[in-house]
């Protein structure tokens, strides 16, 4: 039985750095074996079908396969799109109601990082940041209003950084209908 999944790759087509062509990346996971294959933006957002069920197995298969063909370390956060579901369906009450005063993102924890974990490290400014645990996920908001003052940029310098990868909550959740 085939599990639909969605690869998030960090790092790419940021910056003009790691640049990768959708069709050269949806081209890739389709010569790794991977059926139903479909990107979405240039962010590095992969959805496809797999019988392999052994999220491990296929993190390290694809972060090879990644890194061999568009010469970067790859990192990815994988996730099957039965659990993204979760994730949209159980943000906090509220979340991404008000798009005119707040800002929304989603940020994926690679495993096996946890949630509990994450915000334990991170900091944030009060009454202009708004973080909270979800099941692999932070759910992060800030007053659109003050958004200089939040901590989200600071977070990107910090070591934990590079265990995460974020997406604004309009992507996150159109990925979890593809």
């Amino acid at each position: 039985m085939k599990t639909r999944y969605l690869a998030l790759l960090r790092g790419i087509n940021v910056g003009g750095n790691n640049i990768i062509k959708m069709a050269d990346l949806k081209a890739c996971f389709e010569k790794m074996g991977f059926d139903g294959v479909i990107t979405y933006i240039q962010s590095g957002n992969v959805l496809f079908d797999s019988e392999d069920s052994d999220i491990n197995h296929l993190t390290t298969t694809i972060e090879q396969n990644l890194s061999e063909q568009f010469s970067y370390a790859s990192r990815i956060v994988l996730i099957p799109q039965e659990k993204l579901l979760r994730i949209i369906q159980t943000a906090p009450d509220g979340f991404g109601v008000l798009p005119d005063e707040y800002r929304y993102d989603v940020i994926f924890l690679k495993q096996p990082l946890t949630a509990e974990e994450a915000l334990s490290k991170i900091k944030i400014k009060e009454g202009v940041d708004f973080v909270t645990a979800g099941d692999g996920v932070l759910y992060f908001s800030r007053l659109s209003s003050q958004s200089s003052q939040s901590q989200m940029t600071k977070m990107m310098g910090t070591a934990i950084y590079k265990e995460m990868t974020i997406r604004n909550w309009n992507t996150s959740t159109k990925l979890s209908v593809l």
